[in-house]
């Protein structure tokens, strides 16, 4: 039997696990058209004020935003022949243990809230981790 189901068990979490983050990093797409009444809300229910109102602010936020659902579909994509794409896999999870860092100094010298702080960074990295971790545990299996 072959197909989607005839995989080893740690190939098919890795699958769900990639499918996962795919989907969430898609709905990135909201704040890509999102109006901006929604992102000065936002802004303040974080506790950040008054959204500055140059057009850079918005041209960031939604490219960013739209960078967010760019790595969603492609994550998507990967995960259905993780063993075609293992090496990009790989390097992607490597990349978001350095991304996580990055992103960690960027928030923490920006003085972003703390749960945002806190939140952002670390997340990126446990991502990368959680594959690394499936991706060993794959090699481990016959």
């Amino acid at each position: 039997m072959t197909g989607p189901f005839s995989a080893p068990a740690s190939r098919r979490h890795l699958a769900l696990f990639l499918r996962g983050i795919g989907c969430l990093d898609l709905l990135a797409l909201v704040a890509v058209v999102m109006p901006q009444h929604w992102m000065d809300v936002g802004h303040k229910f974080l506790g950040l004020g008054l959204i500055p109102e140059q057009p850079i602010v918005g041209y960031l936020a939604r490219s960013a935003s739209a960078l967010y659902a760019l790595h969603g579909a492609m994550v998507l994509f990967m995960s259905f022949d993780v063993e075609r794409y293992e090496r990009l896999i790989r390097f992607m999870a490597l990349a978001a243990l350095i991304h996580g860092a990055v992103i960690f100094g960027i928030d923490f010298s920006e003085r972003l809230p703390a749960l945002w702080r806190y939140g952002e960074g670390p997340a990126f990295a446990v991502t990368g981790l959680a594959v690394l971790w499936l991706l060993r545990k794959g090699q481990r299996e016959p």
